[in-house]
Order: C-alpha cells, then sequence, then structure tokens
C-alpha cells in the first residue's frame, strides 16, 4: 500500500519539477509565472513572457538563452540566422537605447509533435526620443530542445502601426501572466 502511493506520486513530482526547471530557464531571477507544467502550451506561455521580459530587463545573457542555436529572426524579410547574429542584431533593442520593446503571448498551440509551439500576440514599441508608440504583432515557433528546455526556432512579425494613448492602454490591459485554459 505504501509502495502504490509513493508511485503514485511520481507523475505529480516530475510534473512540479518540469515547471520548476521552466520556471528556471526564464534566467536572470525574474519571477516565474505560474503555469501547468504538464501542460506544454503553458510552458511556452510561461516561456515567451520570460524572452520579453528579458528583454525589459535588458539582460543579453538571458535573452540568448531563450534562443535555439540556429534560431531564424525575420523570416518573412531578410532573415538573421543563428544565435550569436540574432543576438548582435538585437542589441539595440536589449539596451533599450534606439527603441523599447514588449511583447506577450495571446495565443500558444503545441504541434501534433509534442514538441513544436507557435505563440503569438500584440509587440508594443517605444521611441524613447519622442514618446511616441507604434502597435505591431509578432509570431514564433519554439522548440523544445534535447535540454527538455523550449526555445525559439523562427520569430517574425507584422510592421508596427502608430497608436494613441488609448491603444497603449489597451495593450497593457490585455497581458495575461497565467496561461489560460485551452
Amino acid at each position: 500500500m505504501t509502495r502504490g502511493l509513493r508511485l503514485s506520486w511520481l507523475p505529480l513530482l516530475a510534473v512540479l519539477a518540469a515547471g520548476a526547471r521552466a520556471a528556471e530557464g526564464q534566467a536572470g531571477g525574474e519571477q516565474a509565472t505560474p503555469v501547468s507544467a504538464n501542460d506544454a502550451r503553458c510552458v511556452v506561455w510561461a516561456r515567451e513572457l520570460g524572452f520579453a521580459d528579458a528583454l525589459f530587463r535588458h539582460d543579453p545573457a538571458a535573452f540568448a538563452g531563450f534562443l535555439h542555436a540556429d534560431a531564424v529572426f525575420g523570416v518573412g524579410h531578410q532573415p538573421t540566422r543563428g544565435r550569436d547574429a540574432i543576438l548582435a542584431d538585437w542589441m539595440p533593442l536589449i539596451e533599450g537605447k534606439a527603441l523599447e520593446l514588449r511583447w506577450y503571448p495571446e495565443r500558444v498551440s503545441v504541434g501534433g509533435d509534442g514538441r513544436t509551439a507557435y505563440s503569438s500576440g500584440p509587440a508594443l514599441y517605444r521611441n524613447p526620443r519622442d514618446g511616441t508608440y507604434r502597435l505591431g504583432r509578432f509570431g514564433s515557433v519554439w522548440q523544445q530542445d534535447a535540454d527538455g528546455q523550449w526555445r525559439v526556432i523562427f520569430d517574425d512579425g507584422i510592421r508596427p502601426v502608430p497608436i494613441d494613448e488609448a491603444g497603449v492602454k489597451a495593450f497593457e490591459a490585455g497581458r495575461r501572466d497565467t496561461c489560460p485554459a485551452a
């Protein structure tokens, strides 16, 4: 009887450990987003938020940790290939000097293989020189690496358009830190 009880806890412990690994993967000590660790969709949701937070915190090492080694950004136009090239290309955004960028997922879908996911949502750009805002959208393909960690393999977005203060407030109100029910 005791042995059966212990074994029934093993799946739960594995789920909790996976959730802890997902939160640790966000790096940099930011707060972990509550996720259902047995739901890959929610793990990717948390990873997307962690990815955005790494940029917001101006943390290039944490940002790089979310990139697949063979990632391709800008897949719809002039692609940037590889983690190092993407990191170099995004450094002005990571530093936050030329442009401030924030985003969050609205939707995450996991492919049939359970190791590939797509996330999409709004992206808010702020020009620090004049305080103007533009709103675009992103789409990211995530892949679960051999180490179990989810990393962005493809990323692109649509050209942002100017928005007013009401648009900024709507963007801010739309962020959900917890993964919605499927």
